[in-house]
C-alpha cells in the first residue's frame, strides 16, 4: 500500500497525531477498505511520507496491535488482523462516528447555532469532495 495516501493527518488538530491515526486505521478496517491480510506501510515509510516521527507511528500501530486491528509478523510488513475479513455492519460504523458528531454538536450548542443550520452544513459537507492527501 502507499505510504503517502495510507493516512492523512492535521497537524492543526488539537487531537495527538498517534490518535488520528488509530482512528483513521480503525475507520478504514470498519469501511471494509481494509481486510485482513491487507499489509499496511511500514513505520519508516510512513512517517517519512506523513513527515512525523517514526516513535509517533509506532505508538500507532502498537496500539492498534492491542486492540487486535494490526497484526505483527516477524521479518514482514504488518496487517490487518485476521478477523477483519469484511466491513463491519452499518450500526458499528456509526457508533465509530458519534464522538465526532458529539464533540460537533457541542461546539455548535455553543456557538448557538439553530440545529436545522449544522444539519444542512454537514449534510453540504458530505456533498463536498473529499480533500487530497
Amino acid at each position: 500500500m502507499d505510504a503517502t495516501h495510507f493516512v492523512s493527518i492535521n497537524t492543526g488538530s488539537p487531537e495527538p497525531i498517534y490518535r488520528q491515526l488509530i482512528e483513521q486505521v480503525k475507520r478504514r478496517v470498519a469501511a471494509g477498505q481494509l481486510k485482513a491480510g491487507d499489509e499496511i506501510p511500514s513505520v519508516r515509510e510512513l512517517a517519512q511520507a506523513l513527515a512525523v516521527h517514526p516513535m509517533t507511528i509506532s505508538k500507532a500501530f502498537s496500539m492498534l496491535e492491542m486492540e487486535g486491528v494490526l497484526e505483527r509478523r516477524r521479518g514482514l510488513p504488518m496487517v490487518v488482523a485476521a478477523q477483519h475479513t469484511r466491513a463491519q455492519p452499518a450500526a458499528s460504523r456509526v457508533e465509530l462516528l458519534r464522538p465526532t458528531l458529539e464533540k460537533a454538536a457541542a461546539e455548535a450548542r455553543q456557538l448557538q447555532l439553530d440545529p436545522q443550520q449544522a444539519l444542512d452544513l454537514f449534510s453540504q459537507i458530505l456533498d463536498e469532495e473529499p480533500p487530497q492527501p
